[in-house]
């Protein structure tokens, strides 16, 4: 990706993420980004056409780490494990990108919404196929599995609105706890275990090397 295309995406998502996609106008943007508004429209196309790109973008690398993570996982709780880590990771180390895919949903055009919703819709599909393999092997007794993958996106989202790198967890710290709640909110109160645990570690290390 070119420098300027970079710092103009890079522009969009500060602002974005701070005042919303309805918030700045191509101006802002364009002063943000330290360019003319021809040269941003140059880059872009549309305004929407960037969030657009932006949202596609951190959608597909979440499913592309998502689908590395769950490969080598050991039986389902290893599985669901890696998903809520990978999950509060992305939101702590991205916090602004994954706050602009996670609601600006609501700002797509149906032309571009289609495609961002079917890949938002993928991404959750390994979640919901975890926790419904759980269930049906007995591990897992959530009283709605649906609900249960929706109260846990929701719960590893709020990452991205407190965490802070000085705080007083780190981030294997945040993640592990993270995983202890989840299973807990399914029905598995046990202690995280040593595999989860190293898996957690690669996972920061995955996300610092990217």
């Amino acid at each position: 990706m070119a420098d300027t295309e970079a710092r103009i995406r890079a522009a969009a998502i500060r602002l974005w993420a701070e005042r919303g996609f309805h918030g700045s106008g191509i101006r802002e943007l364009a002063e943000a980004a330290g360019v003319s508004s021809a040269t941003l429209y140059h880059y872009m196309g549309t305004k929407e056409d960037l969030l657009a790109a932006i949202m596609r973008d951190g959608l597909l690398r979440l499913l592309e780490l998502a689908r590395a993570a769950v490969k080598p996982a050991q039986g389902t709780e290893e599985r669901l494990s890696a998903l809520v880590q990978l999950h509060v990771l992305t939101h702590a180390v991205r916090p602004e990108q994954t706050r602009v895919v996670d609601w600006e949903m609501r700002s797509l055009s149906t032309e571009h919404a289609a495609e961002i919703v079917a890949l938002r819709d993928e991404y959750e599909l390994l979640w919901q196929e975890a926790i419904d393999e759980g269930c049906r092997s007995g591990l897992f007794r959530p009283a709605h599995p649906r609900v249960a993958r929706l109260a846990l996106l929701e719960m590893c989202n709020g990452v991205a609105h407190w965490y802070t790198p000085d705080g007083p967890l780190t981030l294997e710290e945040l993640a592990l706890r993270h995983t202890e709640m989840a299973l807990a909110l399914l029905g598995v109160a046990v202690p995280v275990g040593v595999d989860v645990v190293r898996r957690c570690r690669d996972l920061i290390t995955l996300m610092w090397t990217d």
